[in-house]
């Protein structure tokens, strides 16, 4: 994540259809084309799973009976990946039980062909609610989401789930390592949300000492306290009808947690030294880079709390898992350093090849925060437009990621193929030997050489 970047706030919905009908499939784009949607087509399961990453679909339309993997198995295969995407299905021989059994595994829709475009443009509608478009629009408001920068699938569903999110009072737990952006994250629910217009109040639980815990969050009266000289509002009361973010939450003191508790419960709070109640209405959005099941058992931190902010949990990814992502910020950053030092350093221009590997191959400890501190240190003692490998390696202070042999790598990949494979066939040989185009004999070899044994897949989904 980054911070703020000026990027186009409403844009065509990105719609990826899916059909071995060639005909159908551009008759079928064309038609959605002229209703101002940015359409990518695939004519079989595989390519439709290799466009997932590059295109980033808010919705997918797909076919059922297909050559290979079928619709149904896709949808399974996105799913695994990409929870929160919908997906439509379209099929010329659907029957009632069918239907049902679509709904019970998630499926967006159900068309049976053949079908209006009236019919489909609403399905489509009611899918791009979800991910983030106005009611009735077919472009998408991303405002809420534009300091945020990524092209990665995870932080793509993570950001549909956070879109949905939005919407409702629930209160967020936000789980990530430190300098991920948890709180850029919470910025963009509150702007995402119906309060989006009310106060956004951050406070970072580790900053106050904790005998002002109770001070900072209700308020005091004047003379309630020795040093009270004047009245003060709490941070409860300055986020009413907004959002309060309560970061680094695991750190907060436990006396002060069942005084937050009773606060949030009863939504009012009592200012020191004051007899009036005064009601809140806030939206609170927690985060922490702890272990709050562990400090809930080690009773550093209390039960009934923990299941008052955390009713949804988001969690975000550190930027190592997340590399795609590593060149765009680098870049990002960059721009944004060279122009606020513009009058003191090199006119920095970019990063070599090289410098660029070496950004990648981190291992990123501390996350974008440090990946940002990386990208100004190199700018200012650059002494040439193109930042060379040696200054990031020397910026970094860190070894570059280990790889392993080219055999053990090879492995683990064949493992982790298979495994998906036969996530997505549910353990159909035949289907899984297909789309490896291998034929079953070998496809059997690969499995007893990786332990792996097509029966335990079968029924999942």
């Amino acid at each position: 994540m980054a911070a703020e970047t000026r990027t186009p706030t409403r844009a065509p919905a990105r719609i990826l259809i899916v059909d071995d009908d060639v005909k159908l499939l551009r008759l079928l784009a064309i038609r959605l084309r002229r209703e101002g949607l940015l359409i990518e087509t695939a004519e079989n399961a595989r390519q439709a799973l290799a466009a997932l990453p590059r295109f980033l679909p808010q919705v997918v339309v797909t076919d059922v009976r297909m050559s290979g993997m079928d619709g149904m198995a896709l949808f399974d295969a996105i799913h695994a990946q990409q929870p929160t995407l919908p997906v439509i299905i379209l099929t010329a021989h659907g029957t009632i039980p069918d239907a049902v059994d679509a709904a019970q595994r998630g499926v967006f829709a159900y068309l049976t062909k053949p079908f209006e475009s009236d019919q489909l443009l609403e399905s489509l509608r009611k899918a791009l609610r979800v991910a983030g478009a106005a009611p009735g629009d077919l472009e998408v408001d991303s405002r809420w989401r534009e300091a945020i920068i990524t092209r990665s699938p995870a932080m793509e569903a993570l950001l549909a789930q956070a879109r949905r999110v939005a919407q409702t009072n629930s209160s967020v737990l936000l789980q990530g390592e430190s300098g991920t952006g948890k709180e850029l994250l919470a910025r963009g629910l509150h702007r995402a949300s119906h309060r989006r217009d009310k106060p956004f109040i951050a406070v970072n639980c580790t900053a106050i000492p904790e005998a002002l815990f109770e001070s900072e969050f209700f308020g005091h009266k004047k003379g309630s306290f020795t040093g009270a000289s004047e009245s003060r509002v709490g941070l409860m009361q300055s986020a009413h009808e907004g959002t309060l973010l309560l970061d680094e939450i695991g750190d907060m003191p436990p006396p002060f947690q069942a005084k937050l508790l009773r606060a949030l419960q009863e939504r009012e709070v009592r200012p020191l030294g004051s007899s009036e109640v005064i009601p809140i209405d806030v939206r609170v959005i927690s985060s922490t880079h702890q272990d709050l099941d562990e400090a809930v058992v080690q009773r550093r931190f209390r039960e009934d709390l923990y299941y008052r902010i955390n009713v949804v949990r988001l969690e975000i990814p550190g930027l190592a898992a997340r590399r795609e992502d590593i060149p765009m910020l680098a870049n990002h950053f960059l721009a944004a350093i060279r122009s606020r030092l513009a009058d003191t350093v090199v006119a920095v221009t970019g990063f070599s090849n090289e410098a660029l590997e070496a950004l990648v191959a981190a291992s990123w400890p501390g996350n974008v925060r440090q990946l940002r501190n990386v990208v100004e240190q190199c700018v200012v003692l650059a002494t040439t437009p193109l930042i060379p490998a040696q200054l990031v390696q020397s910026a970094l202070r860190d070894k570059p990621r280990e790889f392993r042999p080219f055999a053990a790598a090879r492995d683990r990949f064949e493992f982790d193929y298979l495994v998906n494979l036969l996530q997505m066939t549910r353990g159909n040989i035949a289907q899984a030997a297909r789309l490896a185009e291998r034929n079953r004999s070998e496809f059997y070899k690969l499995l007893h050489k990786h332990g792996l044994e097509p029966q335990a897949f079968r029924g999942e989904g």
